[in-house]
């Protein structure tokens, strides 16, 4: 007989349920180990076909620790999960467990794809230096608004001349200087430690012919080659290119509903740091690249009817679908709509919606 099992995983303990034959034949809990689940699994279900745990913070480390020691391990989309364990009367780890376990064995759910070790690294990498760039300029602003109080204005200036600027101001205020010097030299060091992760993404990206590929796009980077490269993963996950755009969270969802047809927002879902990174490739290319290419026209000429923002989203869009035919090619990015970019622009004409969202006009 084969068994199924839910594991509804906390950060310390993970509440396991085996169901067979549509009936619950053993449920109790045990320490969020992989090694301590797969032998309390061989234990009490070696015949386990499925095994059902929803994705979250856990995720990546305990998937693949489980599928090395050889545990039939399906991660699942937490919100479809969701509207079947929202059943059950009483919200507690343990149903929630039965719930998995009886999706496990009925074959209703859709499998989430687990990014490799390496490919969390690179993500982790380039979030890391975000994080730190945010915090460099907090910094500087806190650093600004400190001195303005005084009557101290701190000139434009970025980086080494930012410093000196501080410096100069500070050079007959010493109470002042006792405060403010503190935070300029953790400002300092912030910059230091961004530019150590910022070589790193630079290293990663030039010893991956992917992401030398990217980068052939005026406008995309080390940083958002690498992290698309690191999102995608394998080209071939992806039926086609278009679909990219709607994994990342680009994609207006439509609404039909009788006479009401209209496309919405962007959604939302999906790799929120790439979606940040496309939007600021594409602000690049409506605003500070040079070179002509059809998507920059495409792209300015949507801004003139849209506005700025709602035409940097859209080009964000586009950016992704070209950028995953060009890592499925293998080509070079084409200004003039070669075989990397063929078809990939729309020719609709695009106009505002009542509801505040741009869509295309079909034939």
């Amino acid at each position: 007989m084969e068994d199924y099992i839910g594991l509804d995983v906390s950060m310390k303990e993970t509440a396991v349920s085996i169901c067979r034959e549509g009936q619950r034949v053993w449920r109790g809990k045990c320490v969020t180990d992989p090694a301590t689940i797969t032998a309390l699994i061989r234990k009490r279900a070696p015949a386990a076909k499925r095994v059902f745990f929803e994705t979250g913070p856990l995720a990546v480390w305990l998937f693949h620790a489980l599928s090395t020691m050889g545990v039939p391990v399906i991660c699942i989309d937490a919100r479809h999960a969701k509207a079947a364990l929202d059943m059950a009367r009483n919200k507690t780890d343990a149903n929630d467990a039965d719930g998995l376990a009886h999706l496990a064995e009925v074959g209703f759910y859709r499998e989430v794809r687990v990014k490799e070790i390496d490919s969390m690294l690179t993500r982790t990498l380039v979030g890391a230096r975000r994080q730190l760039t945010r915090m460099t300029t907090q910094l500087s602003n806190q650093i600004r608004g400190v001195m303005k109080t005084f009557g101290l204005i701190v000139p434009t200036g970025k980086g080494s001349k930012f410093n000196q600027n501080v410096r100069n101001l500070l050079v007959d205020q010493a109470d002042l200087a006792a405060i403010v010097l503190p935070l300029l030299e953790a400002w300092q060091s912030l910059r230091e430690r961004v530019d150590r992760l910022g070589n790193q993404v630079t290293a990663t990206a030039r010893q991956r012919q992917e992401c030398r590929l990217l980068m052939s796009i005026p406008g995309v980077g080390a940083i958002t080659a690498t992290s698309f490269v690191a999102a995608i993963e394998d080209p071939g996950n992806f039926k086609n290119s278009r679909s990219v755009g709607a994994w990342i969270g680009l994609a207006t969802p439509r609404y039909q509903s009788g006479e009401v047809d209209y496309d919405g927002h962007i959604s939302r879902r999906g790799d929120k740091q790439l979606r940040w990174l496309l939007y600021e490739a594409a602000s690049t290319i409506l605003t500070r690249v040079s070179a002509e290419s059809n998507l920059r026209r495409w792209g300015l000429g949507l801004r003139e009817r849209v506005g700025f923002k709602r035409a940097a989203v859209a080009v964000a869009r586009k950016l992704a679908v070209i950028m995953h035919a060009m890592l499925k090619s293998g080509d070079l990015f084409d200004p003039q709509i070669g075989s990397a970019c063929s078809g990939l622009l729309p020719t609709a004409e695009t106009t505002m919606h009542p509801s505040g969202a741009f869509k295309a006009q079909r034939d």
